[in-house]
């Protein structure tokens, strides 16, 4: 159980201890353990984490973590007979647990990605950022070099004047 705890209170946040825990967690903790479901919302959740942590913080410590689980396990499991059953099972759900990443947001590698990122198909300025096999020129691609040879920039007849003339 407190191997969970820590797990959940360190989860995103690299400056975390591991030593508190704070709503937004505990409630992805109930939410991916299976404590909340048909039986415990996320209102008593929210009910119990407020009546369990100090006047005034915003965090809950292994202590009240444990006193939130005896309250919540008496709504989760109603079945069972004895309060110390109800304890164990709650105990045996989350024992050994870690957040649960699946469900987030992937990168897109269809539709528009694709479309936008293929080199082939840029126009104008920004088709002369790239070279024909798809990778960019660098600061040759961004800025025009000035050529000090005498001629003007476009002028397409360089270097075909006949100097016999």
């Amino acid at each position: 159980m407190e191997e969970t705890f820590v797990n959940f209170s360190k989860f995103g946040d690299t400056k975390s201890t591991g030593k508190e825990l704070d709503n937004k967690k505990f409630s992805k903790l109930c939410k991916d353990t299976g404590i909340m479901g048909k039986l415990v919302t996320s209102t008593d959740v929210d009910i119990c984490f407020s009546k369990h942590k100090p006047k005034g913080g915003r965090t809950i410590t292994l202590k009240e973590f444990e006193a939130i689980l005896d309250d919540l396990c008496v709504k989760r499991f109603p079945k069972k007979e004895t309060l110390d059953d109800k304890k164990e099972a709650i105990r045996t759900l989350i024992a050994g647990k870690g957040p649960k990443t699946a469900g987030t947001t992937k990168v897109s590698k269809k539709g528009g990605t694709e479309r936008l990122t293929d080199t082939s198909k840029y126009t104008g300025s920004h088709k002369e950022r790239f070279g024909a096999d798809g990778k960019g020129k660098g600061l040759e691609g961004r800025e025009d070099i000035i050529e000090d040879d005498g001629y003007v920039v476009g002028y397409t007849n360089k270097d075909t004047y006949d100097q016999t003339h």
